[in-house]
């Protein structure tokens, strides 16, 4: 298993999205079959931490993701703030009560997956959702610091990929399962699984417009609303010569259309400081119209990162104070 490192807040890059994209989609499917299979079953809070090895980890972390965001503690005997932090994660994983999964994995024992997840020191924390890997936090962290990581983490699970967590009874035996009621389909299941169909064929107009009809219907819908912004973005840098959009945005930097496409092949490659850098500059050096029109072409650039990513907040702190 190769981790992929993703934002929380956004996938930003060509590759990321559509592998967002088929996690869920993968997410879906799994939780279709456990559905025909009788549900996964109630939980008890012990069972909420788990150890794993390197035999156990395709069953217990990238199986498990597709229902509940397994959070992994690199840990080791000898670590000293390894011994602080595991005992906060352990009972933040009860008191969250199966919004997460804890996974303990001793990196002296699993060399391998300590390799494989390119960790340089521990204690590490990442995160695997709907077999998606990406990194949490590295070496001792507040608890206050722990909790907004986790708090972002079982949102974004739930939001962009629809997992809600697992049912927990106090009375269960560990280890034991009991009948777990089914997740009921949400009214635009259908219109969104079109949307992530028509992404993974290419036809991009078909997911934007997919998109679009479920905000019609449902104008809050934050999955819509954050797909249809990733599809567009897509959409407007396909085919585009990127070496031209840059000589461009260069040679031409009071040109508002240059430096907008420009910020879209920044976003589109993952850079997203430079994105929102380049916009903000525009906006600074324009009046009218063209003020206007990057400012909005911004926003929605914010849309596809996400709005608890950090990059944009601070982003939106610098649009405030060139605009003001």
């Amino acid at each position: 298993m190769q981790p992929r490192n993703m934002s929380m807040s956004g996938v930003v890059d060509l590759a990321a999205v559509k592998a967002a994209q088929e996690a869920k989609a993968k997410a879906e499917q799994a939780r279709a079959q456990a559905a025909r299979e009788g549900g996964a079953g109630a939980i008890s809070p012990a069972d909420l931490v788990i150890d794993v090895d390197e035999a156990g980890f395709e069953r217990d972390v990238l199986q498990r993701s597709a229902e509940v965001p397994v959070v992994i503690d690199f840990w080791a005997e000898w670590c000293q703030p390894c011994k602080q932090l595991s005992p906060v994660l352990e009972r933040l994983a009860v008191e969250y009560n199966g919004r997460f999964l804890l996974a303990k994995i001793d990196v002296d024992a699993n060399q391998m997956l300590m390799q494989q997840f390119g960790i340089q020191g521990i204690p590490a924390v990442f995160a695997v959702v709907a077999g998606q890997a990406l990194p949490l936090f590295q070496g001792a962290a507040g608890e206050a610091q722990i909790r907004q990581t986790l708090d972002q983490l079982v949102q974004v699970a739930e939001q962009r990929f629809g997992l809600t967590g697992l049912t927990v009874d106090p009375e269960a035996d560990p280890g034991g399962a009991q009948s777990a009621p089914e997740r009921p389909a949400g009214p635009y299941d259908g219109l969104l699984e079109a949307a992530v169909q028509a992404l993974d064929s290419g036809d991009l107009s078909g997911a934007v417009q997919a998109y679009k009809n479920v905000l019609s219907e449902d104008p809050g819908n934050e999955e819509a609303k954050l797909g249809l912004a990733q599809a567009e973005l897509l959409q407007r840098v396909q085919g585009v010569d990127p070496q031209r959009v840059r000589r461009d945005a260069a040679e031409k930097p009071a040109d508002v259309q240059a430096q907008i496409a420009a910020a879209d092949l920044d976003l589109v490659g993952g850079h997203v400081e430079d994105a929102f850098g380049r916009l903000i500059e525009t906006v600074g050096r324009t009046v009218g119209d063209d003020r206007d029109t990057v400012r909005k072409r911004l926003l929605e650039l914010f849309e596809v990162v996400g709005p608890e990513d950090p990059r944009v907040v601070a982003a939106r702190r610098a649009l405030a104070r060139a605009l003001f």
